[in-house]
């Protein structure tokens, strides 16, 4: 499916900290070992605008150097929290320190926009409600690229809706990309070796959810496979396939 839970950077100058934002459960920061307490004690600093010998304040230049050390180390500490990782990471910073963190960040799961409006008293349960839209602003965007490219391969006998032609490119490994509706109930049988289709006039205990299954072959052969409202398929279908090769 697409992820509803996600990490919450929340930085700023004067703290740093990592929220686990999840579901059907309230925020909850995270330890990171490690971690940066704030700019200056990063770079080993009382202030970031301390004077030099000469009494001049360090300009703009110099802040941003000390920022971007100060980043590099929150990068360098969460590597082991988020290593091997899939959730998606949401930077809750003003919007200087989230572009110097984005030139440093090495975390394949940052999403592209951050939460500008956060500040040092912005609650987690605010940061929470600020991520849960940026996912879905970013899920949308990930269905309606999906629709498009279903589209292309639709011009190459490359992508279906049809069930029984589903089941059987789910089967042959023919499926790279495969849509589901989340609510779809479709009880049958797939055959193992041809993956033909034989639909039930309703569940027992001798079939189950044809979708599912279809899912599940996908799944086995390496195909993303995603759970999606009805309305984001194309068409009247409980499914979209987009296929490797041509079917």
């Amino acid at each position: 499916t697409f992820p509803h839970a996600a990490y919450v950077l929340a930085a700023s100058e004067n703290a740093v900290r990592l929220i686990e934002v999840l579901p059907d459960l309230a925020p909850s920061q995270v330890k990171v070992p490690g971690l940066p307490r704030d700019a200056a004690s990063a770079v080993g600093k009382s202030t970031l605008n301390d004077r030099g010998p000469s009494g001049r304040i360090h300009g703009a230049e110099g802040q941003n150097v000390r920022l971007r050390q100060y980043v590099r180390q929150i990068d360098a500490a969460l590597r082991p929290t988020l290593a091997g990782r899939d959730t998606p990471l949401i930077l809750a910073a003003a919007d200087r320190l989230a572009s110097i963190y984005r030139s440093v960040n090495s975390y394949p799961n940052l999403l592209a926009n951050h939460i500008a409006s956060a500040t040092d008293r912005t609650t987690d349960a605010e940061l929470a409600d600020a991520a849960r839209a940026i996912l879905d602003q970013a899920n949308a965007q990930e269905i309606a690229k999906l629709r498009a490219l279903y589209e292309q391969r639709a011009g190459m006998n490359r992508a279906t809706t049809d069930l029984s032609d589903a089941a059987r490119a789910a089967s042959h490994g023919a499926i790279e990309t495969l849509l589901v509706d989340i609510d779809s109930d479709v009880p049958g049988l797939i055959d193992d070796a041809t993956g033909t289709v034989s639909f039930a006039e309703g569940p027992s205990a001798l079939t189950y959810d044809v979708v599912d299954e279809v899912a599940a072959r996908a799944l086995s052969t390496g195909a993303r496979v995603l759970a999606v409202r009805n309305a984001d398929l194309p068409g009247d279908s409980v499914l979209a396939a987009i296929l490797r090769f041509a079917a």
